[in-house]
C-alpha cells in the first residue's frame, strides 16, 4: 500500500517524457545512426544495409515473447533492466570499434541492444497503460509522441552532427586513409559512450521515479494468480489464430507491407547516398551537414507532417483520404532520384528536398497507423492484434532494407532511386482497392459481420 501511495504522488510528467525518450533512442540509433558509423569506418554499403536491417528483427517478433514477460517481475523491472542493458551494450560497442574484426563484434552487441530495446518497448507501453487512467493516457499522449521524436532529433540530428565535429577535430591536416579511419573510429567511440551513459542514467533515474505498472495477472477477487507458461502459450496461439482468420486479413497484410515497400529500400541508402563522394554518385555531405539537414530539419518536418495529417483525416475521414495519404507518403521519394541525377551543390536545395520528403513521410505514415488501429486491430484482442500488425509492418520494411545495399551497389544511386519509384506502384494499386470493415465512426459496414461482432463482443 505504501508503494502505491508513493507512486500516486509522482506526476506522469516526471517519467513519461524520459521513458519514451529511452524508447526512441535505441531504435533510431540502430536503424539510422549506425549506418553512418559503419560507412565512415569503411564498411561496404551492402553489408551495412543487410546487417543493420536484420538486427531490427526483434521489433517484429516482440509480440511473440511479450506475453511471457508477465510470468516474472513487474513492468518497471523490465523497463529499468533493459535500459541499463542497452546502455551497457552501447558502451561495449565503443570498445569493439578498436578491434580488428570490429564489424562482426559490434553487430552482435547491437543485436543485444535491439532485443533489449524491443523488450523495453513492450514493458514501457505496459507501464503507461497500467499506471495511468484513460483520462491521463489521453492527457499525456502528446508528451509520449513528442519525446519519442525528440529522441530521433537527438540521435540523427545532434549525435550525427557531433560525430562530424569530432571527426574534424580528430583528423590531422595531413592525414592519410589510416588517419581518417582512426578519426572516425575515435569519434564514434565517443558517441557510443555518450549513448551508453545516457541509457544507463535513464535506467537509474527510473528506479526511483517509475511506477511499477503492475505485475502478474489477478484472479476474480483481485488476488494475484500467476499463470503458467502453458497457459500463456495457449492464449498466444488463440490470439494468433484469431488474427489470421479475420476478414480481409491477407489483403490487409499485403497492404501493410506494400504501403511502405518503397521506404524499405530508401531508409538505409539515403544516409549513405548523402555522404558518398560525388564521383561515386553521392552528394558528398559531411556528418555535420547530414545531422543538420536529414536529422534535424527532416525530423522536424516529419513531426509537422504528422500533426497536420491528423487534422486532415479528422476533417474528411480515413476512407476518403487513404489513397491521397498513400500518394503523399510515396511520391516524395522522387526527390532522391532528382538529387542523384543532378547532384546539386547548394546545401539549401538539398535540405529543401529532404524536408519535402520527410514532411510527406510524416503526413502519409499516419494513414497506415490509423488503418491498422481502425480496420485491422478491432476485436476481442485489439491491443495484441495491433502489435501483430505493427510487427508485420516492420518486417515489410526490414526485408527490402536488407537487399537495398546490394541493389544500390549493383546499379548505382540514380538507377536505384528510379527503381524505388517503381517499387511504390503496387502501394497505389492495393490502396485504391483496399476494403474497409468499419466506417469512420467504428461501425461495422457489413451487416452479417456486424451481427457476428455484436454476439462475440469487442475488447
Amino acid at each position: 500500500m505504501t508503494d502505491n501511495k508513493r507512486e500516486k504522488k509522482v506526476s506522469p510528467i516526471a517519467w513519461v517524457p524520459t521513458a519514451y525518450f529511452a524508447m526512441g533512442l535505441p531504435f533510431v540509433v540502430l536503424n539510422m545512426v549506425t549506418v553512418l558509423m559503419f560507412q565512415g569506418m569503411g564498411v561496404a554499403d551492402a553489408r551495412i544495409a543487410f546487417w543493420t536491417s536484420l538486427i531490427l528483427l526483434p521489433w517484429t517478433l516482440k509480440p511473440l515473447w511479450s506475453p511471457f514477460m508477465e510470468l516474472f517481475g513487474t513492468k518497471k523491472f523490465y523497463v529499468v533492466v533493459t535500459q541499463i542493458v542497452t546502455g551497457a551494450a552501447f558502451g561495449l560497442v565503443a570498445l569493439s570499434l578498436g578491434m580488428e574484426h570490429f564489424f562482426a563484434v559490434s553487430i552482435a552487441l547491437l543485436a543485444v541492444a535491439a532485443f533489449s530495446g524491443a523488450t523495453h518497448d513492450v514493458a514501457c507501453d505496459g507501464v503507461y497503460m497500467s499506471a495511468l487512467t484513460p483520462a491521463q493516457q489521453s492527457k499525456y499522449i502528446g508528451w509520449q509522441g513528442a519525446f519519442y521524436n525528440i529522441a530521433k532529433l537527438a540521435a540523427t540530428g545532434g549525435l550525427v552532427y557531433l560525430s562530424g565535429y569530432l571527426i574534424a577535430r580528430f583528423t590531422p591536416a595531413d592525414a592519410g586513409a589510416e588517419g581518417v579511419f582512426a578519426a572516425n573510429r575515435n569519434a564514434w567511440m565517443v558517441i557510443m559512450v555518450v549513448l551508453g551513459a545516457v541509457m544507463a542514467v535513464l535506467g537509474v533515474y527510473h528506479i526511483f521515479i517509475l511506477p511499477s505498472g503492475g505485475g502478474k495477472p489477478r484472479g476474480e477477487k483481485g488476488s494475484v494468480r500467476p499463470r503458467s507458461a502453458a497457459e500463456v502459450t495457449g492464449e498466444l496461439w488463440k490470439v494468433l489464430k484469431e488474427f489470421f482468420t479475420k476478414k480481409h486479413i491477407w489483403y490487409y497484410i499485403a497492404f501493410i507491407v506494400l504501403y511502405r515497400f518503397g521506404e524499405g529500400f530508401v531508409v538505409k541508402i539515403v544516409p549513405l547516398f548523402l555522404k558518398a563522394d560525388r564521383a561515386a554518385g553521392g552528394l558528398g555531405l559531411d556528418n555535420q551537414q547530414i545531422g543538420l539537414y536529414y536529422g534535424s530539419f527532416g525530423a522536424a518536418a516529419f513531426v509537422i507532417g504528422s500533426l497536420l495529417a491528423g487534422y486532415y483525416i479528422s476533417a474528411r475521414g480515413l476512407r476518403r483520404t487513404l489513397f491521397s495519404l498513400c500518394c503523399i507518403f510515396n511520391i516524395p521519394f522522387a526527390v532522391y532520384a532528382l538529387l542523384a541525377f543532378f547532384q546539386p551543390e547548394s546545401g539549401w536545395l538539398i535540405a529543401s528536398g529532404i524536408v519535402f520528403e520527410y514532411f510527406g513521410y510524416g503526413f502519409g505514415f499516419v494513414g497506415l497507423t490509423l488503418f491498422m488501429m481502425q480496420q485491422v486491430a478491432p476485436g476481442k484482442h485489439q491491443m495484441a492484434h495491433y502489435a501483430f500488425a505493427s510487427g508485420i509492418m516492420n518486417l515489410g520494411v526490414m526485408v527490402p532494407g536488407m537487399i537495398s545495399g546490394w541493389l544500390s551497389d549493383s546499379i548505382g544511386y540514380s538507377a536505384f532511386f528510379i527503381f524505388v519509384m517503381a517499387a511504390t506502384v503496387p502501394a497505389f494499386i492495393i490502396t485504391w482497392f483496399v476494403p474497409f470493415r468499419y466506417d469512420d465512426k467504428g461501425k461495422v459496414l457489413d451487416a452479417e459481420e456486424a451481427a457476428l461482432t455484436d454476439s462475440e463482443g469487442v475488447e
